[in-house]
Parts: structure tokens; C-alpha cells; sequence
């Protein structure tokens, strides 16, 4: 469902949206900009009202910005690493040679 609204914008900024988007688009094109937006703020109000909530205590593997990088690097091996291939191709064009 939509809603008719009236917006009051400068005449350099409708003739511009006009240029990008084209008269018939406007309202597609503001309200994905406000969409857009809205997410934006809503992840500013998560990161601030998550702010503080991990203390150094309870995290010193995360105490300086080198010892982050790597446990985020040790996380992402774990998970991503299916070490050796347990079985050779056989039989198959695709195998790699000897």
C-alpha cells in the first residue's frame, strides 16, 4: 500500500532527481533513498546502544587492534579450512597430473 504525501524540495534538487531518475521515477527513486536511510540510523541506534557492552576483561585476546586481526584470521580458518582433500580424483579428465 502507499501513501500520498506532499514534499516541499528545492527546485536544484527536484531537477537533479529528475535528471537521474526522470519525472516519472521520482517517487521509486525517494523512497529507496529513504529506505536506505532508515537502515542507516537504525544501525547507528544498534551501535550505540551496544556501545561499552564488551569489556577488556571478559575479551583481552581483542586488547589491541593487531591481537583482532588475528582472532578474526584464527576464526575464519576454523571455518573455512577443510584441510587436504582426503580423496585423489580418479578417472577423470579433470585430475591433476603425477
Amino acid at each position: 500500500m502507499s501513501v500520498r504525501t506532499n514534499l516541499l524540495l528545492p527546485d536544484d534538487l527536484v531537477e537533479e532527481l529528475d535528471r537521474v531518475a526522470g519525472p516519472r521515477n521520482r517517487s521509486k527513486f525517494v523512497a529507496e533513498a529513504i529506505r536506505y536511510r532508515l537502515k542507516r540510523e537504525r544501525l547507528r541506534e544498534a551501535w550505540e546502544a551496544s556501545f561499552g557492552i564488551l569489556s577488556a576483561e571478559d575479551h583481552p585476546h581483542w586488547a589491541t587492534s593487531e591481537m583482532v586481526v588475528e582472532w578474526v584470521r584464527m576464526m575464519r580458518a576454523e571455518e573455512t579450512d577443510p584441510g587436504p582433500d582426503p580423496v585423489e580424483p580418479v578417472g577423470t579428465d579433470d585430475a591433476p597430473p603425477r
